[in-house]
């Protein structure tokens, strides 16, 4: 099945960092989980594929002990992370989940924080992820699963935003499979409650900037009438916005 492609060069690049922000309690929190499903020993060498502008990678440094390798295909995206997310025993480079620039079995953990979605072809990807994996290692994919949407709490603003992820997304099934074929199996899955924005505010704020990849892929026009109906129900008193909400853990290994 196809399935569009955003390209964050384009735009997501010059919002992502401050329209996709997490306080620091969730990332201490994230840490925590993720310190849970990893290897006990220290330091670990912890694969951030995907890693954008590098929202995780200095915290995955700094609980982990590091190297911390973060590939991201995007150039605009990693030169923010290296502009903004510099950290010791962190590096960013140019890569991708189908091509990782690092060796055989030379690293702990691999991290794919919403970006799994995003790879053209999963069963590449799940071969090369599964090639540098240390026998013990594991993956941690905090995922969009197309058959465990929630719609969000903006997305009847937007109609065609509910099509566009149903599309966007793989199944969790799909997703296994992949995997599967590479030698990774599931170990556990986990429903982590995420705390999204602290405030209504915030999140209103941070949905203007369309840090939300979909929005690349949603005409402008309806955008614009989305975001009318929107300030309209904020006016009036009636909108209805979530804080909080189910994020999706899977966690796979040999």
């Amino acid at each position: 099945m196809s399935r569009p492609s955003v390209d964050y060069d384009n735009n997501q690049h010059a919002v992502y960092a401050k329209a996709r922000s997490i306080s620091g309690e969730m990332l201490s929190r994230w840490m925590s989980v993720f310190a849970e499903q990893l290897p006990a020993r220290r330091p670990l060498t912890i694969l951030d594929l995907g890693s954008g502008t590098g929202r995780f990678s200095p915290a995955l440094a700094a609980t982990f002990g590091g190297p911390v390798h973060g590939v991201e295909p995007s150039d605009r995206m990693r030169a923010v992370a290296e502009a903004a997310s510099a950290a010791p025993n962190v590096r960013y480079v140019a890569g991708e989940a189908a091509r990782i620039p690092l060796p055989d079995a030379s690293v702990d953990g691999v991290l794919m924080f919403l970006s799994f979605h995003h790879v053209p072809d999963k069963r590449v990807a799940a071969r090369e992820i599964a090639r540098v994996l240390k026998a013990d290692g594991r993956v941690l994919m905090r995922g969009q699963f197309s058959d465990r949407r929630t719609p969000a709490w903006y997305s009847r603003y937007f109609p065609s935003l509910a099509t566009i992820e149903q599309t966007l997304f793989p199944t969790l099934g799909e997703t296994l499979e992949a995997f599967e074929a590479a030698g990774l199996r599931q170990l556990t899955f986990l429903e982590i409650e995420e705390v999204y924005h602290q405030t209504e505010a915030e999140a209103v704020e941070k949905l203007r900037m369309r840090g939300i990849s979909a929005f690349d892929l949603i005409a402008e026009d309806e955008a614009t009438a989305g975001f009318a109906a929107l300030d309209a129900d904020l006016a009036a008193g009636r909108a209805t916005i979530r804080l909080t909400g189910r994020s999706d853990l899977l966690v796979l290994g040999r």
